[in-house]
């Protein structure tokens, strides 16, 4: 009699644990030659996330809270037009080039591309993706550790070569015992994760060659006719890209919590890393090197792997849906990487016991962190994570999470909200699905439900000052619009942005947002008053939210204010750094403390 098959998500936990495990045992330690990525490259935007980032590295290398022995690097993206991140990975080759000349041929490398001002989750925008806080470790785990742990097998079951990922997704797989993922075979070689046909329309497809064997495993190596890029649907049918469970159904699907699916259910392979041999890099790096400069948004996955598998057609280079900005020179760059890359093979880690997560907006973070979801019992994320707070959180059902926080024990958090990197005091009251964020607010005060809330650090005419965003958790930071007239569409906490102007008492001219006159969004409104301390800041904007939530009047016309945009310029990484390290010092202090008996 065949042994009971363990649940997915119970073998997801123990597969996810054991690696968690084995990267803790090397935390802080010099690894061996092999154990370990020879190089860890994260990509940035711009010079002052560069900056941001090399810091943050220094301080958990000081820490002790990443393997010793490895080169860590911070690539920055060229000034100038965005290059996505394909033009990223380009230029991640070309410095690793420079530095390491032929050397770097023989090296294991993963690449993160960590670049981008994470509009949509605000409270990563300052210090990056790469860096968010996760409710679980001591000290408690960042993505990039993560990242790093859920590796943690790859470097040692695969030839020198380069992984490419992204800074808010997670993989989770569980295969057998003794079974190991590797990237050995030329070209390109990507992991697969089956998923409905919904989740394939917003991700990349494979279109696998027909599979031979008997019986469907946990972990199965297959070649890729095509690779298809955030398809329709009739797209994904046309092209037998649609598998149908016949026998088989994995069981339960790649997107966990985002697509509960039927047995009966038709699926898709989608696509979260790849791994490319030196081969590949170095034909890329050529052509990026004859190109000189790179003037148009390239995507590693859309720009890359489309041109991969005997099935690959020019006809995709033509499709400018997904590109923010359509460049003259796209047409012609993405068709020269086509015939650059035709004719390379895309080989597929197909891993039918797998799940991917993305935790890339304010939505996911509180769905994945205060809710049952499957990604919190598989990751063993705590409600409660390297904080002091004399309550605990109920477990059961919907709850609040707080991360890396000091709240006095006569304040609430509401179900549903994240307090991290924060200070609370007496009498302070969080509603209902909020996100506070490096904040201090030590005097009473009441934030209404959907409230974001994150401080910032600036430094102004060399001076320290401070500034709060604040806004609705489900607000749209990044909708624009053309023209002064138009800003009557923008939307703050659920009210029409004229209408909140009126009640600060600020008028609608082009000097109320920074940047490009071109276009206007919350994201480059000068609405945030600037102060001397950050209580004060958290005080002030939380005033603007509760005016806005009353219809009351709240002036802002006599204060110095900062768009979102101008607080990322002028942001001071190092105070930001200092004052998460004073709250680490202090919680550590209380509970390395001696309890009277």
């Amino acid at each position: 009699m065949a042994a009971a098959r363990v649940p997915l998500n119970v073998s997801l936990r123990e597969a996810t644990q054991r690696k968690l495990q084995k990267f803790s045992e090397l935390r802080g330690k010099p690894v061996g030659a092999g154990e370990f990525w020879d190089i860890v490259v994260l990509t940035a935007a711009d010079e002052k996330q560069e900056l941001a980032y090399r810091q943050q590295l220094s301080e958990k290398l000081k820490r002790k809270e990443l393997p010793l022995g490895v080169q860590y690097h911070v690539f920055v993206d060229p000034a100038g037009s965005k290059i996505g991140n394909g033009g990223s990975t380009l230029c991640a080759l070309r410095c690793l080039e420079k530095l390491y000349e032929d050397k770097w041929n023989s090296f294991t490398i993963l690449l993160i591309h960590s670049g981008g001002y994470s509009q949509r989750l605000p409270n990563a925008s300052a210090l990056g993706k790469i860096f968010t806080a996760l409710p679980f470790g001591n000290p408690i785990y960042q993505m990039l550790e993560l990242k790093l742990a859920m590796y943690i097998d790859f470097p040692s079951h695969m030839n020198p070569g380069i992984v490419v990922t992204c800074a808010d997704d997670i993989e989770l797989y569980s295969i057998r015992e003794f079974e190991y993922i590797t990237f050995d075979k030329p070209g390109f070689t990507a992991l697969a994760h089956p998923s409905s046909l919904t989740v394939g329309t917003t991700h990349g497809v494979f279109v696998l060659d027909p599979f031979n064997g008997l019986q469907p495993r946990d972990l199965e190596y297959r070649c890729c006719h095509r690779f298809l890029h955030k398809p329709s649907i009739e797209k994904m049918h046309q092209l037998n890209a649609v598998c149908r469970p016949g026998n088989f159904c994995p069981r339960d699907f790649a997107r966990g919590d985002a697509a509960c699916l039927h047995l009966d259910s038709e699926y898709v392979y989608t696509d979260s890393l790849f791994y490319m041999d030196h081969n590949s890099a170095k034909k890329l790096l050529a052509f990026y090197e004859e190109m000189g400069t790179l003037n148009c948004e390239i995507d590693a996955y859309g720009d890359f792997l489309q041109a991969l598998g005997p099935g690959a057609t020019v006809e995709y280079t033509r499709n400018t849906s997904n590109v923010t900005k359509e460049e003259s020179e796209l047409l012609d760059t993405r068709q020269r990487i086509f015939h650059l890359l035709k004719g390379t093979s895309l080989n597929v880690v197909v891993l039918n016991n797998s799940k991917f997560y993305h935790i890339g907006t304010t939505e996911e973070y509180l769905f994945h962190f205060t809710s049952e979801s499957s990604l919190k019992l598989e990751l063993g994320l705590q409600s409660v994570a390297f904080s002091i707070l004399s309550y605990v959180p109920e477990y059961s059902g919907k709850t609040s999470c707080v991360i890396h926080s000091i709240l006095d024990s006569r304040c609430s958090v509401a179900r549903g909200s994240v307090v991290e990197y924060s200070r609370l005091g007496p009498d302070v009251s969080i509603g209902e699905n909020c996100i506070i964020s490096s904040s201090s607010l030590i005097s009473s005060a009441v934030v209404p439900a959907y409230s974001f809330l994150c401080s910032l650090s600036l430094k102004i005419n060399g001076r320290l000052k401070y500034s709060t965003m604040a806004f609705g958790v489900q607000d749209i930071l990044k909708n624009n619009v053309k023209t002064l007239l138009d800003v009557k569409f923008l939307q703050f906490f659920g009210v029409g942005f004229l209408s909140c102007l009126e009640i600060w008492n600020l008028k609608v001219t082009e000097e109320l947002f920074s940047g490009s006159k071109t276009q206007f969004s919350l994201w480059t409104a000068r609405i945030f008053p600037v102060f001397s301390s950050m209580t004060e800041s958290v005080t002030a904007s939380l005033k603007m939210l509760n005016a806005v939530k009353s219809n009351s009047s709240f002036n802002l016309s006599s204060y110095q204010l900062v768009s979102i945009e101008e607080m990322l310029v002028c942001k001071d990484v190092e105070d930001m750094i200092a004052y998460r390290e004073k709250i680490f010092l202090e919680i550590s202090l209380i509970k390395n403390k001696p309890r009277d008996i």
